[in-house]
């Protein structure tokens, strides 16, 4: 594996259809590639808009099969043509009646190497996914790529430390994390929890975040996507938070081993002395 990582993030504005919103993303992979990218990763559900603004079974249409629907197959055919790793945040469909907001991992021959489905599911003003999603069952897997251990974590996900904690004791080294957030609700948090997750997890993190608002609702998404190294210091600069913007940046993953040695979190760890956490 390589020691230093040139990763991608997309920010995006909604197209307005599905199939130019792939179109789109296709396009970013490439030029992500040719900037010398091995990896990239997308925003929540990106080949829909952010439908949970709302609460209509008409919404149900957006969600396809993973790994076999239309969109993962089109991005394992784009991972292959360039070598890169792929991140796929889309909604998902087990059968009819039973859906989940997912995340496919493609690797850089165009291999679907698992999925995550998200955890913690927000059910507030803007936010109702409870209506549309059930909760996660598999776990937080952490896949063996091309280009390293890549993680992921969904959105409202990153309020919640024990799934950041699980990613970094299943070796992640860089944990994508594909959101839908708007201004109003969590701007303030959006540049504060990731990076205390990278710190208190010693690992990279990619936050994606949308930009603009959508036909569905008053949600601004903000975008304002960045990379944050294991020491919370951000990889270059934040990205705009109006304008769509392909993020490419160097991660040196030999600075996980330091700070492990460093800031030895992981060595003083007190599981032995957790147990009420874990009671309901």
């Amino acid at each position: 594996m390589p020691e230093v990582v040139r990763a991608a993030l997309v920010q995006a504005a909604w197209s307005g259809d599905t199939e130019s919103m792939v179109a789109k993303h296709e396009e970013y992979v490439r030029e992500a590639a040719r900037q010398g990218a091995g990896i990239i990763g997308f925003q929540e559900v990106f080949n829909s808009p952010y439908f949970c603004q709302v609460q209509e079974a008409e919404h149900y249409r957006w969600a396809e099969a993973v790994p076999d629907g239309a969109t993962v197959q089109r991005m394992r055919e784009v991972a292959r043509e360039t070598g890169t790793v792929v991140v796929v945040p889309v909604f998902e469909v087990e059968q009819p009646g039973l859906y989940y907001n997912t995340a496919a991992v493609i690797d850089a021959d165009g291999t679907v190497l698992g999925k995550y489905r998200k955890h913690h599911l927000p059910q507030v003003q803007g936010f109702w996914e409870k209506f549309y999603f059930k909760p996660g069952n598999l776990g937080w897997p952490v896949f063996d790529t091309a280009v390293g251990k890549v993680g992921v974590y969904i959105c409202y996900d990153r309020h919640f430390p024990e799934g950041w904690r699980q990613l970094g004791l299943n070796g992640a080294q860089l944990v994508y994390n594909p959101s839908a957030t708007s201004r109003g609700l969590s701007s303030y948090l959006w540049k504060l929890e990731q990076p205390a997750a990278a710190v208190a997890n010693e690992y990279f993190i990619a936050a994606i975040n949308r930009v603009g608002t959508e036909e569905y609702g008053a949600n601004d998404f903000y975008g304002s996507s960045y990379f944050v190294d294991p020491r919370g210091q951000f990889v270059g600069d934040v990205a705009d938070d109006k304008a769509e913007e392909l993020v490419v940046r160097d991660l040196d993953f030999g600075l996980i081993e330091e700070v492990r040695h460093q800031w030895a979190f992981y060595r003083d760890r007190r599981p032995d002395a957790y147990e009420g956490l874990v009671q309901p």
